[in-house]
């Protein structure tokens, strides 16, 4: 299963992504050999170090790839109760993954602080506003983001959106969304990878 070919990922090894990423002491401890990044993430799944997996493959997919992967396991949750500003908040983030204009990137921070940061919605759509050149709220300033900012807001929306809901369910949900995630990487829109059923 290492020899897959993420065709959206750049580095060819662990070690060049995980440059400034805080991961744990086990999944740190990985990269002693150097290893593939495909080898590495299917390490971390394998020992269910499934927070450092997220981290890992949030960094290393770029910006639009990885805020679809943060919009499919934040629509993951929907439900006929899940407020408007929600499904707006990743609605918005989609169109700016379908299309990565100045405009459609600007309406994203509105919506994401309409959800007010408690769901993997709000998160999504932040990703897409931290994926532009100009993260300032006013027009008189510019702040350029980190260059990696977005996937700490990705890492928030597909962590959030594993760990809501029921707890016995956390684990499927989390081998569900990294699945959905190898799948982009691998050039997939990670649509086609479905929750197993015992």
């Amino acid at each position: 299963m290492t020899d897959i070919t993420f065709t959206k990922i750049k580095p060819t090894h662990a070690l060049e992504i995980c440059q400034g990423l805080e991961l744990d002491e086990p999944a740190t401890a990985l990269l002693q050999d150097n290893p593939t990044t495909a080898a590495y993430l299917h390490q971390l799944i394998a020992l269910k170090l499934y927070p450092d997996a997220v981290r890992f493959l949030a960094y290393a997919l770029p910006n639009r790839e990885a805020t679809w992967w943060a919009c499919l396991c934040a629509r993951n949750g929907l439900t006929d109760k899940t407020p408007a500003n929600e499904i707006k908040a990743i609605e918005l983030a989609e169109a700016w993954v379908y299309k990565p204009t100045e405009d459609n990137r600007k309406l994203t921070l509105p919506a994401a602080d309409a959800a007010t940061y408690k769901n993997p919605a709000s998160w999504a759509a932040i990703a897409a506003f931290w994926s532009g050149d100009d993260i300032s709220p006013v027009p008189e300033a510019v702040v350029p983001p980190d260059k990696k900012l977005y996937a700490k807001a990705v890492t928030g929306a597909v962590m959030l959106a594993a760990t809501q809901g029921e707890a016995n369910k956390v684990s499927d949900k989390y081998q569900l969304f990294l699945q959905q995630g190898i799948n982009i990487a691998s050039g997939g829109d990670g649509r086609a990878v479905q929750q197993s059923t015992p």
